[in-house]
């Protein structure tokens, strides 16, 4: 036997060529909706030098057989610094369409090797940047895909509406005991010390977003200050905006942070809950933190998964219906 006839139809893209020719169609949409707007497309290096230290992402290593299995870098996760480099050295509105990769990924919404759209506008905060996310997907899914017009809430809002509890303050048991009265189980590992992230993120994922509209864009926004990631903070909250389509998340956007002393103070926190975890801990990126301190312009960026963005187009269930191939089929 073979070595191809060994392989049977594992050769074979997942996604049909009917749906390759329609991802094909909306990443022209995309690249027109860019154009009108102004803004430069841009690329940065998929292999970089840094991992994210972010606790919930993990970065694929990168090594050089040939030098005795050295590092020499990671595969990107985002091309957010590189992109806030570029602002910082002058760039205009910029965006970038790049394949990105992330560890341990691997579900029917998720791979390992996925494309992401990310953009960064000059002078807007996160409320203007949503109505540019709502633009942009309206004017890509047009064709194919009617929008009802879009559903804005607070992060908040959307707790009380659908577990009648506030995310900021109330007892991580009350929230637990919510969670619970919703119909989804709790694991045994969260009732003994779970964090107020940890439970949060599980409502989110298990309750709020499920109760989003199927036919339309829902915007979350003001999330709790301990998630800003890389945005700023008012008070309580961060100016950090998510879109939904239905449960689905397709974008995940920030008024940027631009002090170097206060994002350098994240990565170290980032760092120390790493250890405790256990996972890997990374080297910061200085190059990144050297131009936040020559000085970030004012804006609001997005990352945008455009597989996702495929899938409510083709109403796939599945990544893999939209993808070539799978990292099973690479």
């Amino acid at each position: 036997m073979t070595l191809a006839a060994d392989t049977g139809a594992e050769w074979r893209p997942t996604a049909e060529i009917a749906q390759l020719r329609l991802r094909a169609a909306l990443l022209a949409r995309v690249r027109a909706y860019f154009s009108a707007t102004g803004a430069l497309e841009v690329e940065t290096p998929a292999l970089v030098r840094a991992a994210v230290t972010d606790v919930h992402l993990e970065s694929l290593r990168v090594v050089d057989d040939a030098a005795g299995a050295a590092t020499i870098g990671f595969l990107q996760t985002s091309p957010e610094y590189a992109m806030k480099r570029l602002l910082c050295a002058g760039a205009p509105d910029i965006y970038q369409v790049c394949k990105v990769f992330r560890a341990g990924e691997r579900g029917g919404r998720h791979n390992p090797e996925f494309t992401m759209l990310e953009w960064y506008r000059h002078g807007l905060d996160h409320h203007a940047l949503m109505r540019d996310v709502e633009a942009l997907i309206g004017h890509v899914l047009g064709p194919e895909r009617a929008s009802a017009a879009s559903e804005s809430l607070t992060y908040c809002e959307a707790f009380a509406r659908r577990l009648g509890v506030d995310p900021l303050h109330a007892p991580v048991d009350a929230m637990l005991q919510a969670i619970e009265s919703a119909g989804t189980s709790v694991p045994d590992s969260m009732r003994a010390g779970a964090s107020r992230d940890d439970v949060l993120d599980l409502a989110m994922g298990t309750v709020v977003a499920e109760s989003f509209a199927l036919d339309r864009v829902t915007f979350l926004y003001d999330f709790p200050a301990s998630q800003a990631a890389l945005a700023q903070i008012r008070g309580e909250v961060a100016s950090r905006f998510e879109a939904f389509w239905g449960p689905l998340e397709l974008a995940n956007g920030f008024h940027e942070l631009g002090s170097a002393p206060e994002q350098g103070a994240r990565f170290a926190a980032d760092l120390a809950r790493r250890s405790a975890n256990g996972q890997p801990v990374r080297d910061v990126d200085r190059l990144f933190l050297g131009a936040l301190e020559s000085g970030l312009p004012p804006c609001a960026g997005v990352a945008l998964g455009f597989d996702r963005l495929v899938m409510v187009a083709a109403r796939a269930e599945r990544i893999d219906d939209v993808v070539t191939f799978p990292c099973e089929r690479a």
